[in-house]
């Protein structure tokens, strides 16, 4: 690839004539020596070139000093002066400082391009056809240091509206309240973010295209290995740089790419703050498909969790709830001891010990203590009966250490039967200044825990809840297909899933992230909690199901966790485009069905199309003609500079930029970039 600086080079290395070359190839082991040994001549050279200097030199208490450590690799790369320049090994492996995971303990992920930015085109449209495939270059993060500035500079947004209980509404301005759907590609959406959210996201929440050669839905899944990681890495850098100090990013894969994921995370985020590996139960019965008798059946998902910081990263309790009598038979059958087995029938006389006014003791002499079997016997009952009718009733005790059980244990020392109790008003937890009686039993003043308080009644039911573990299997994945009354039969996450991970990664009024939007489960599920969201999606199909389901959702869709979370509809989004520039030649040349109409388009690109600079115009204008319709349209979109597809901010001025856009959208990107919104 001829970028600016692989062109700088090549001008700085020619003034010595053929010092550098033999005839026309490039003596790389010459320019690494002289590199190496701090040759006077060729580093005044390279100091002199000013691209050179503004990306291999760094300033030192007013010294220019030139890193050429960064040059050498360039030249130490077998492809240099290829488009597919990387400094790693053509084999996708784990390595560290170029050595093998056997040598060393520090591991990086090693592969193909790593080292580059893939853009990727996304759609299935874009790329369902391999021989009208647009060529995705891929660029280099050294070489290409201005062509990825370019690449990432902050794009036109278009088409700026706002969705409400009112229907939609043109607006000029952005407030920081306000919900967000960006269409177009998420790697220049996340990039054109940047400036105003870096550092304010608290959760994201990642479902990426599996890499598993399934393309039953519209994500393009047909990467291969080195380009899925190069692609992921790309995002992931930029979603850590958005996440704030206390946030969290949950990225959910099948088995197909966890484990080299799991090492990039590693990368990215550091293996210091990685969290947990949480298994989701998606299917009932798994899937074994092809390989029957080469694997085992396909019934999970996983979704890896890091922090930006743990340190300073805190999950909310989240529980899940099982019916009670259900979790007393799991319990016992799985061969384990339930200490909920008696029941507190009555406490009798009340006889108060000591009032210091901060805090009370009584004692219960005649107390009376029975087991759930005979208390179901003497009441003409089952045991089920007595679980969900006596729940209050049934106790456990605990020898739990505690500073309040350490006082009883010290001021009742005397007291060596029946129950005795401390009554006060704890002054933090959840039961901060309320007032509290908790119950110790027998000389050793074991503390009781009574059922009722692991209990939660849903729809009518006694629940047992407990803490999420890192297995979810309580989530149902059937009978998603209507879910948010959109029709996405593939690739649907539940509600339910979100809930959860938002409520342990969130608070109210928290941004949420999910930059793989597709039908917008993410969105729908942070607006029905009070939390603020932004997505974004480039495929149209997709797009359309989830600003139709957000919609849906602000008009009191009752489906999902609506019911659970008693969501009455409400709040709004904000709806917004990149500003398309050559994207939209790419989708007319593959809609065209004649020759005429080809030759059409590429008049109109000629003039107004932003065209690869290392293209021969005339060469194409001459022998166009003499390739088949489909070669024809492979060429056209060849040539098409895919680093233009969207307009950037920067270009919002120019007469010819300005004349596209309409007046309240010109008003919102300067109240969006340049006033930072209201």
């Amino acid at each position: 690839m001829k970028t600016k600086i692989n062109e700088a080079i090549k001008q700085v290395l020619q003034q010595f004539g053929e010092k550098y070359f033999i005839g026309e190839i490039l003596n790389k082991n010459k320019v690494i020596q002289d590199l190496d040994t701090y040759d006077k001549d060729l580093l005044e050279a390279f100091i002199s070139n000013e691209t050179i200097q503004s990306n291999f030199t760094i300033d030192i208490a007013g010294n220019i000093v030139m890193q050429t450590n960064k040059l050498i690799e360039l030249f130490e790369a077998d492809e240099y002066w290829q488009d597919s320049y990387t400094k790693y090994s053509k084999k996708i492996g784990l390595t560290a400082d170029g050595k093998f995971i056997d040598e060393s303990t520090d591991v990086v992920l090693d592969f193909p391009y790593k080292d580059t930015v893939l853009k990727a085109s996304m759609s299935k449209e874009d790329t369902d056809k391999d021989d009208l495939r647009p060529e995705e270059p891929f660029l280099n993060e050294v070489l290409a240091k201005e062509e990825i500035d370019v690449l990432l500079d902050k794009k036109i947004l278009v088409n700026a509206k706002k969705f409400d209980v009112d229907g939609v509404h043109e607006i000029e301005s952005f407030s920081e309240d306000d919900n967000l759907i960006i269409k177009g590609n998420n790697l220049l959406a996340l990039h054109t973010l940047k400036e105003k959210f870096s550092g304010k996201i608290k959760l994201i929440y990642i479902d990426p295209p599996y890499n598993t050669g399934n393309d039953g839905f519209d994500y393009n899944d047909k990467f291969n290995h080195s380009t899925w990681l190069t692609f992921m890495k790309n995002r992931l850098e930029i979603a850590c740089e958005l996440l704030c100090e206390e946030g969290t990013i949950w990225v959910q894969t099948d088995d197909v790419e966890t484990n080299y994921l799991g090492v990039l995370l590693d990368q990215v985020f550091d293996r210091n703050n990685f969290i947990n590996i949480v298994t989701v139960k998606t299917k009932i019965s798994g899937v074994s498909g092809s390989s029957e008798g080469k694997s085992l059946r396909d019934a999970t998902e996983f979704i890896q969790v890091y922090a930006k910081n743990k340190e300073k990263v805190y999950l909310n309790p989240v529980f899940e709830v099982t019916p009670v009598v259900e979790y007393v038979n799991e319990y016992k059958e799985s061969g384990k001891s339930w200490k909920y087995t008696q029941v507190l029938e009555e406490l009798g006389d009340r006889i108060l010990i000591d009032n210091n006014g901060e805090r009370a003791y009584y004692h219960y002499p005649n107390a009376k203590i029975t087991s759930i079997k005979q208390f179901a016997k003497s009441n003409n009952l089952t045991e089920e009966g007595v679980y969900n009718q006596f729940p209050e009733k049934i106790f456990r005790t605990t020898n739990a250490q505690s500073s309040v059980r350490g006082r009883v244990i010290t001021d009742l020392k005397d007291i060596d039967s029946g129950i005795v109790s401390i009554e006060y008003k704890p002054i933090k937890g959840k039961s901060a200044n309320e007032l509290i009686e908790i119950f110790y039993n027998g000389s050793n003043k074991d503390m009781f825990m009574f059922l009722s308080d692991r209990l939660v009644e849903v729809k009518g039911k006694l629940m047992y809840q407990q803490k999420l573990s890192t297995l979810w299997e309580d989530i149902q994945y059937n009978n998603l297909k209507k879910e948010g009354q959109v029709d996405f039969p593939n690739g649907k996450k539940p509600e339910k899933l979100l809930k959860n991970i938002i409520e342990l990664a969130s608070d109210e009024g928290d941004i949420v992230l999910d930059f793989f939007m597709g039908s917008g489960s993410t969105q729908a599920a942070a607006l029905k909690l009070g939390r603020k969201f932004i997505g974004m999606e480039q495929i149209d199909t997709q797009w359309n199901k989830a600003v139709e389901r957000l919609k849906k959702a602000v008009n009191n869709d009752q489906s999902g966790i609506s019911k659970e979370v008693d969501w009455q509809g409400g709040g709004s989004f904000v709806y917004l485009e990149l500003m398309e520039k050559n994207r939209g030649f790419l989708k007319t040349i593959q809609d065209t069905k004649t020759q005429a109409e080809l030759h059409d388009v590429f008049d109109f690109m000629l003039n107004e199309a932003e065209i690869d600079f290392r293209v021969d115009l005339e060469k194409i204008k001459d022998t166009l003609h003499e390739l088949s319709f489909d070669d024809q349209k492979k060429t056209l979109i060849k040539i098409i500079d895919k680093n233009q597809l969207y307009y950037n901010y920067s270009e919002i001025d120019d007469e010819n930029v300005r004349d596209l856009i309409s007046d309240n959208d010109y008003e919102f990107n300067k109240n969006f970039y340049d006033k930072g919104g209201e």
